[in-house]
């Protein structure tokens, strides 16, 4: 059994797409993963699965919530091992902003186009630091996640990919729950 970490996209927010997080479990564990874990409201669960393949797990759990919730919601699934390397890769490892919850983690479902990494690396946002690879792009929002441009909706339309964010506790929450 390979432990995953599945994290769900824009459920539970400002009362739209609900999914309570018991209804969620149970339906996770119908679909025969075991060890099934949520963290918070926001859509982030910890599993286990016999299967290998993440695109395969990523497209039942999405259509097992379609037709249980009746809504279709983004799912990215990374493994624990995908997860660790992607916290560990964080470049913004300065404690005052740790403490501060400016470092945020934009999931990326694929890698993005060479030409748009590049031409995205050239932009410039005010009191916003970031690093693109295949899988993340890290953010270092000085002022604030709520204040910043530099957001979900903004990575993905430039660089033309599915993403979620999760901030740092979440993700250090996460991999504590997977060990």
């Amino acid at each position: 059994m390979k432990v995953y970490i599945a994290l769900l996209r824009g459920i539970n927010v400002s009362g739209k797409k609900k999914v309570p997080m018991a209804d969620l479990k149970a339906m996770l564990t119908n679909m025969g993963l075991t060890n099934v874990k949520t963290y918070i409201q926001s859509g982030n669960v910890v599993f286990e699965s016999k299967e290998d393949s993440t695109a395969i797990l990523e497209d039942s759990i999405s259509e097992h919530i379609k037709s249980t919730f009746g809504f279709e919601v983004p799912v990215l699934v990374k493994t624990k091992t995908e997860l660790e390397v992607i916290f560990k890769s964080n470049p913004y490892m300065d404690l005052d902003a740790i403490a501060e919850k400016q470092l945020y983690f934009v999931l990326l479902k694929n890698p993005a186009e060479k030409e748009l990494t590049k031409a995205f690396h050239s932009e410039k946002y005010a009191n916003e630091d970031f690093k693109i690879t295949d899988d993340c792009v890290y953010l270092l929002c000085k002022i604030g996640y709520g204040k910043a441009k530099l957001n979900n909706n903004l990575i993905e339309r430039k660089l033309k990919v599915e993403a979620t964010t999760r901030n740092y506790n979440t993700m250090v929450k996460l991999l504590d729950l997977s060990s």
